[in-house]
C-alpha cells in the first residue's frame, strides 16, 4: 500500500517534464545535481577529505562507528552529480547503519570516459580500507553502496576488485542501478510516461557520453552481463515506476544464476531513488531503515 504522502508527492513530480523529456540539457544538470544539500540535522558532521586524489567528503551522524565504512557513489548518469548533493542522504544512511559514509567525486564523462569513473571507485575503496574520518586507520568492515550510475558503478566495482585479487567489501547495496548500456529492459516501455524522473529519451545521450565507442556490453560497464560468483551480498532497492527498473531485475536474476546472495526490493509506487527526496517519505525511511539493518547486520 502506497502511503498518501508518496501518492501525492508522486503526483507533484508530475507536474514537470521528466529529465531528457525536452532535450538533454547536461550544463543543467550538472549544475542542479552539483548543488550542496546539507544534512538536515545539525548534529552530523561532514568532513572534507583527499580521497587517493580524489575530492571527498565525510558524514558523520551521532554515534556513527568510525570503523564501519560505507564508500556510498553518487548518481548522475556518469556526467554529472556530486557528493555534495547526497550530504542528507548519507546522514540518513549514517545514522541508519551507524557507519561513516564517504562521498567521493569521481571523474565523470564525457570529459573522463569509462573506465575512469570505475577506476577511481577501486582505488576510493583501498584508500577507505586504511584511511577513516580521523586520518590513517584499518577499517573493521566496509561496504559499497550507490544509486542510479553509482549504483552501477557498486556492482562493478565490486567485480573489478574480486578479478584483481583486492579486498573486496562486506556487502554491496545498489539504489535503481543503471546497470544496462544495451537500453533492452521491458521497462523502459512500461514505465516511459510513468517516470517522474527520467524519460526514456535521455537514456542514450547518458551511454554515448560515457562508453564512447567502447563496448556496451562489456561486463564493467553493464552489470546485468557481469560475473557475481565470489562477491559478497548484495542488496537491491528499486521503485515500481522507474524506466531502468528492470535492470534490478535482471541484475538479481544474473547474480542468483552465479550462485550469489542477492536481495530485491521493489518498492511499490515509488521512483527513482525515492530514498533520497528531502523530506523523507514513509517508504523511503523504511527502505534506509533496511539499508541500515542491512549494514548492521555485516
Amino acid at each position: 500500500m502506497v502511503s498518501p504522502e508518496s501518492r501525492a508527492y508522486f503526483g507533484r513530480l508530475h507536474e514537470t517534464p521528466a529529465f531528457g523529456a525536452d532535450g538533454f540539457d547536461l550544463e543543467g544538470l550538472r549544475t542542479s545535481m552539483g548543488t550542496r544539500r546539507p544534512p538536515t540535522d545539525p548534529a552530523v558532521r561532514c568532513v572534507p577529505a583527499d580521497v587517493a586524489g580524489l575530492p571527498g567528503e565525510w558524514v558523520l551522524a551521532p554515534g556513527a562507528d568510525r570503523d564501519v565504512r560505507l564508500l556510498y557513489l553518487h548518481g548522475g548518469g556518469f556526467v554529472s552529480g556530486s557528493g555534495a548533493y547526497y550530504l542528507a542522504m548519507a546522514a540518513h544512511l549514517s545514522a541508519a547503519g551507524a557507519c561513516a559514509v564517504m562521498l567521493p567525486d569521481y571523474r565523470l564523462a564525457p570529459e573522463h570516459p569509462f573506465p575512469a569513473a570505475l577506476e577511481d571507485c577501486v582505488r576510493a575503496h583501498e584508500w577507505l580500507r586504511i584511511t577513516g574520518p580521523e586520518g590513517a586507520a584499518p577499517a573493521r568492515v566496509t561496504f559499497i553502496g550507490g544509486d542510479s550510475a553509482g549504483g552501477g558503478l557498486t556492482l562493478s566495482t565490486l567485480m573489478l576488485l574480486r578479478d584483481r585479487g583486492l579486498p573486496l567489501p562486506k556487502a554491496g547495496i545498489a539504489i535503481s542501478p543503471f546497470a544496462d548500456l544495451t537500453l533492452t529492459g521491458e521497462s523502459l516501455i512500461s514505465e516511459g510516461e510513468l517516470d517522474p524522473v527520467m524519460h526514456p529519451r535521455c537514456l542514450p545521450d547518458f551511454v554515448t557520453r560515457y562508453i564512447g565507442d567502447g563496448d556496451v556490453r562489456n561486463p564493467l560497464a553493464s552489470p546485468i552481463f557481469g560475473d557475481y560468483g565470489g562477491l559478497p551480498p548484495i542488496l537491491i532497492q528499486v521503485g515500481e515506476h522507474e524506466i531502468i527498473r528492470d535492470d534490478s531485475v535482471r541484475v538479481r536474476e544474473r547474480a542468483r544464476e552465479c550462485g550469489a546472495d542477492v536481495t530485491l526490493e521493489v518498492w511499490e509506487g515509488m521512483f527513482h531513488v525515492f530514498q533520497s527526496h528531502e523530506p523523507l517519505l514513509p517508504e523511503a525511511r523504511e527502505a534506509i531503515a533496511h539499508i541500515g539493518a542491512f549494514v548492521r547486520a555485516g
